[in-house]
């Protein structure tokens, strides 16, 4: 069976959250200040019913690989969004699974009429790096808007 697409839904909650939270701990990344004690990374379906968001999630075998959004954070400038909540498992990386998703995201923020997306990471998570800067995405000296992740100290922009 091969890897499919689609939108979240309520039962990808938990199953996401897991894989956000082991993705952090397993580079020793802060919990504080990040996804992993963010209220919202438990109920990511909930959180994606926002206007101009949209979260989706790689399946395999009814397995959750993981997922990526794109959401309206607070404080960005206009025509902004942020780049979000984007993990895969250990297993599903490096298997162009991730581009797919990022992909999708930045088109469906393109037919939404944001102009830039906005994203916050951290220099230890080598591979999604290389995946941003691959795609376009410039580093910036400061963080943009108010997403409450302030461990987060890389920031990077891309123009759509």
């Amino acid at each position: 069976m091969s890897v499919y697409f689609r939108q979240i839904q309520p039962q990808d909650n938990s199953r996401l959250a897991e894989i956000i939270r082991s993705g952090i701990e397993l580079l020793n990344l802060p919990t504080d200040g990040t996804a992993h004690s963010d209220p919202t990374t438990n109920n990511l379906y909930q959180l994606f019913q926002t206007n101009k968001s949209i979260y989706f999630v790689a399946i395999e075998n009814d397995e959750v690989l993981g997922g990526c959004g794109i959401y309206p954070s607070d404080g960005l400038p206009p025509n902004y969004a942020e780049l979000v909540r984007f993990f895969l498992t250990p297993l599903a990386r490096k298997k162009g699974i991730g581009r797919n998703l990022m992909e999708m995201a930045m088109s469906s923020a393109k037919e939404m009429g944001y102009t830039h997306l906005y994203l916050e990471s951290f220099p230890d998570m080598i591979d999604a790096i290389k995946l941003y800067e691959r795609n376009g995405f410039e580093y910036l000296n400061n963080a943009l808007g108010n997403t409450g992740h302030y461990s987060c100290n890389v920031w990077m922009l891309k123009t759509l």
